[in-house]
């Protein structure tokens, strides 16, 4: 089987310190879709009768979030979500709360129809640490060319000026280790999403707005799996964000930001 053609710049959603594996590796894809049904098949026999009977007509998600196209953030199994039209569940390189339309963004459609359309009050934007994305911006953002083909390069290309902005600020150490740059960056973006959507005048104010960062390096803290709250309707100090939750969850809230 041929291989994909490599690229000096990490492809998004790909962690940052990964290696790929080998052809030799990969499963036979008649296997790969004989796992999915039997996959398919456990998901029907576990299912009570009534599972959709709530949502078969219609669905009210409480939420919208908008992670990283990453196989290794799971948008219900996070938030330990077992029923149906709780989350709603879009993705994209880079959990980007905007879109490109006739050069101009605009707020992402998959964020906007819950709200519009089915009576979801609340947005989060989930980032997660050793981002690819943020990773193949930051490359490009010091001189690299970006990942290819056309449909990866246009979301990396989208982030590239957060990254720049990110670096001249004075909340990321742009002259610390790569690993830990990358990470500061995922969180940056994250606030600078949340920032955009409060902006937008198609997001309505009466909708929350949460920023959070997956981690599953142990990077905030032992917890792998915990998403650690960075943002809270625009607010970013750790102190006054956990002021606002009760407090068992103080330990959900963090920051690598200066």
């Amino acid at each position: 089987m041929p291989t994909r053609e490599s690229n000096q710049t990490t492809p998004a959603g790909s962690d940052a310190d990964s290696t790929e594996g080998t052809d030799g590796d990969a499963p036979d894809p008649d296997e790969i879709l004989v796992a999915l049904l039997e996959g398919n098949d456990s998901h029907v026999d576990g299912l009570p009768g009534d599972y959709f009977d709530p949502v078969r007509e219609e669905q009210h998600p409480d939420v919208v979030t908008i992670c990283c196209a990453d196989s290794r953030v799971s948008q219900e199994g996070m938030w330990a979500v077992d029923r149906p039209g709780a989350v709603f569940t879009p993705s994209n390189i880079g959990n980007q709360a905007w879109d490109d339309h006739e050069g101009e963004k605009i707020v992402d459609g998959s964020l906007l129809y819950p709200v519009y359309y089915a009576d979801t009050d609340a947005i989060a934007i989930v980032g997660h640490t050793g981002c690819g994305a943020v990773t193949a911006a930051y490359d490009v953002a010091n001189g690299n060319e970006p990942p290819g083909p056309a449909g990866v390069s246009k979301w990396v290309e989208m982030l590239v000026p957060v990254i720049e902005d990110g670096l001249e600020s004075d909340l990321i150490d742009a002259d610390a280790e790569r690993p830990i740059v990358i990470n500061q960056l995922v969180e940056y973006n994250v606030d600078r999403q949340a920032a955009f959507l409060h902006a937008a005048e198609t997001v309505p104010d009466s909708v929350a707005i949460y920023g959070f960062v997956y981690d599953f390096h142990g990077v905030y803290g032992s917890d792998a799996g915990r998403a650690h709250l960075v943002n809270l309707n625009g607010e970013t100090s750790p102190e006054n964000i956990i002021d606002q939750l009760p407090d068992a969850y103080a330990k959900n809230v963090g920051s690598l930001l200066y």
